[in-house]
C-alpha cells in the first residue's frame, strides 16, 4: 500500500471516478485525491485502479478504491473507502496495515466516532444534498447535520459528499468535499473551482 498522509495535509478534494481520462485531468493537482469507483466487475475496477496508480504515483496524488479491498491491494493503491455494506473499518485496517488511507461513510455522530475508533483516516458524510449519481441513497442530511458529524470527530478530516457543487461549498463546515459528476466535463477546472470555494 502507499504512504500515509498527515491529517493536517489530507487532500480536501476527492475526485470519484471510473474514468482514466478524469484521473489524467486531476493527477498532480494540489489538494486532490482520486477515488476509483467502478460499479461492475473486479476485473474492470482493477484495470482502472492499476492505470490510475501508474498515472498518479509519481505526481504525489493518492489513489483510493471504493469498496474493493482486494482490488486496492492488487493495484497498489494508497487505500480504500468503505460504506455501511462493505467490510468493517477495523477489518480493512487489519488487511491494509497502518500506513493505508481508510475512509468510511457515516451519517451521524455515533457512527463517526466508532469509525475513527476502528481506524478510519477520514470520513465521507452524506448525501449532503440531493443527488442522482447513486441509486438507493437515504435522504439528504443538509449542511447542519453534516457539520454535527464533523464536530463529533475533531482532528479527523470530514468530506461532504452528495450533490456537491462549488456554489454549495460555503454552506459546509467540513475539511473538504468529494464528488463524481462535477468532474466529468472539465476535471481541472472543477478542482480549481472547489479549491477557491473551500478557501
Amino acid at each position: 500500500m502507499g504512504t500515509s498522509f498527515p491529517r493536517i495535509q489530507f487532500p480536501r478534494i476527492h475526485v470519484i471516478t471510473d474514468s482514466v481520462s478524469v484521473v489524467r485531468g486531476v493527477a498532480g493537482l494540489d489538494d486532490v485525491a482520486v477515488q476509483i469507483r467502478v460499479k461492475s466487475s473486479d476485473a474492470l475496477a482493477y484495470r482502472v485502479a492499476f492505470e490510475a496508480v501508474a498515472i498518479c504515483r509519481g505526481l504525489g496524488t493518492p489513489v483510493l478504491v471504493n469498496d474493493r479491498v482486494g482490488v486496492a491491494l492488487a493495484a497498489g493503491a494508497d487505500g480504500v473507502h468503505v460504506g455501511a455494506d462493505d467490510l468493517p473499518v477495523d477489518a480493512v485496517r487489519r488487511v491494509l496495515g497502518p500506513g493505508a488511507i481508510v475512509g468510511a461513510t457515516c451519517r451521524d455522530a455515533s457512527a463517526a466516532r466508532a469509525a475513527v475508533a476502528a481506524g478510519a483516516t477520514y470520513l465521507g458524510v452524506g448525501p449532503a444534498f440531493h443527488t442522482s449519481t447513486k441509486d438507493g441513497l437515504p435522504p439528504p442530511l443538509g449542511p447542519a447535520a453534516v457539520a454535527a458529524v464533523a464536530e463529533a470527530v475533531p482532528g479527523t478530516p470530514v468530506l461532504a459528499i452528495g450533490g456537491i457543487t462549488a456554489e454549495r461549498v460555503p454552506q459546509l463546515a467540513v475539511h473538504g468535499v468529494a464528488a463524481v459528476s462535477a468532474f466529468v466535463a472539465d476535471p481541472k477546472g472543477a478542482v480549481a473551482e472547489f479549491l477557491a470555494a473551500l478557501r
